[in-house]
């Protein structure tokens, strides 16, 4: 039985454990948290999970909340114009329902099914150190976790990495009693040009459902004023007052939302980040890294969860198929690669919505508003972001697109 030792305890490092656990190996989940502290802890994260994502951890048997969860049915796109009313609008539904889980319910429960199942669950804040005895004792060690020093342990991918800063001041806010979504529930998402970008859909958090609110917000900005917020009162405050000075028709949704719980909120900022699979460590023995460690994308598309449980699913099948030989470096780089492949595109996508638009995207929005096939595939390929390519990025493939779907248009 090969034995495997991954360091962190969140979607795409449980995922994995309990993948590789199904498959007969032996594994080691470090994470600096119990599942106790994990549920009754701070909001880590939004999380909205599209149909493929959905379907990998189906295919574990690991989506314990599927029957429980909300359903998102749909996408909603809107941009105000300068009397506060949508200047654009446009929705359409999924093929596959999205869902999301708050990760206090599911890392916790999934860590709790991981030690049931005879895994090796360790509660420890790993450091370097701890890298080389987990390296003396497993064949591999993979890191799953973007925070502490570990994540700064693997060099950063200047050649990747467009941006060393964070491009957007970040905050959530989970609540209940808001207005649903007509005529379908929908991930609705807002774009307020040279201030930011706010996105609403339902989940189920550890009260029951609810929704999660995300603000994006240019940092300087009108809307990056969390640093002011002292309780979270003054956040949920803070919230609506967003809304109702930017998005009015999605304040009215919310006049009555309450906070789901006081650590159902979160503020903070990261620059999206690249870094390179592998790190050697002062022993020479080499760790690999995976989803977050190694690939971190602003939120903005709503794309975090569902890389990670992707990257899991390269990673999986590459180790199975590895058989008994060993993992060395160059099987970590081509494990990598072939999850480059995909991640590379999410990523160009990503970091294509933090600068201003390019003419075409513009244009691509404004078609969708008359063409709701078009709307209908822009909406669908959240689901697998390198589908976007190439009428996304270049200006002369975005109006191939958009004639394509206007002949459609006039044909049917």
């Amino acid at each position: 039985m090969r034995k495997i030792a991954i360091i962190g305890g969140g979607q795409s490092g449980l995922q994995l454990a309990l993948g590789l656990q199904k498959h007969g190996y032996e594994v080691t989940v470090v994470t600096d948290r119990t599942p106790e502290q994990v549920r009754k802890g701070r909001v880590m994260s939004s999380q909205f999970m599209f149909h493929d994502a959905l379907q990998n951890e189906r295919d574990l048997g690991i989506n314990f909340w599927e029957k429980e969860c909300p359903i998102t049915e749909g996408m909603a796109f809107s941009i105000p114009g300068p009397d506060g009313k949508r200047a654009l609008f446009w929705e359409s539904r999924l093929d596959h329902y999205g869902q999301a889980v708050d990760q206090r319910v599911k890392f916790a429960g999934w860590m709790e099914e991981f030690a049931r199942r005879g895994g090796n669950l360790v509660i420890h804040e790993a450091k370097i150190e701890d890298l080389e005895r987990y390296a003396r004792s497993n064949e591999l060690v993979l890191v799953a976790t973007g925070k502490g020093q570990i994540s700064k342990f693997f060099e950063r991918d200047a050649t990747r990495s467009p941006f060393d800063t964070p491009m957007r001041a970040l905050a959530l806010t989970y609540v209940k009693n808001m207005v649903p979504w007509k005529p379908f529930s929908a991930v609705a998402f807002s774009l307020i040009p040279g201030v930011g970008e706010y996105f609403v859909f339902p989940a189920l958090t550890t009260t029951g459902p609810c929704e999660i609110m995300v603000f994006e917000g240019h940092p300087g900005g009108p809307m990056d004023r969390w640093g002011e917020v002292k309780s979270p009162d003054q956040h949920l405050q803070h919230s609506k007052d967003i809304l109702k000075t930017f998005v009015p028709w999605e304040a009215e949704r919310c006049e009555d939302i309450e906070l789901t719980d006081e650590m159902g909120i979160l503020m903070g900022r990261f620059a999206p980040t690249v870094r390179k699979p592998v790190g050697t460590l002062p022993s020479g023995a080499v760790v690999m890294g995976m989803a977050d460690a190694v690939v971190l994308n602003d939120p903005i598309t709503g794309q975090g969860s569902n890389t990670a449980s992707k990257c899991v699913k390269v990673y999986l099948d590459s180790i199975m198929e590895r058989g008994k030989k060993p993992f060395d470096v160059q099987w970590m780089q081509q494990t990598f690669n072939t999850f480059w492949d995909y991640g590379r595109w999410v990523v160009r996508w990503t970091n294509s919505l933090l600068t201003h638009p390019e003419p075409q995207v513009l244009e691509l929005m404004g078609a969708a508003q008359q063409i709701p096939a078009l709307a209908h595939k822009i909406a669908n390929d959240f689901n697998n972001p390198p589908n976007y390519n190439p009428w996304w990025f270049d200006a002369d493939e975005a109006q191939k697109l958009i004639a394509s779907f206007k002949a459609k248009a006039k044909t049917a």
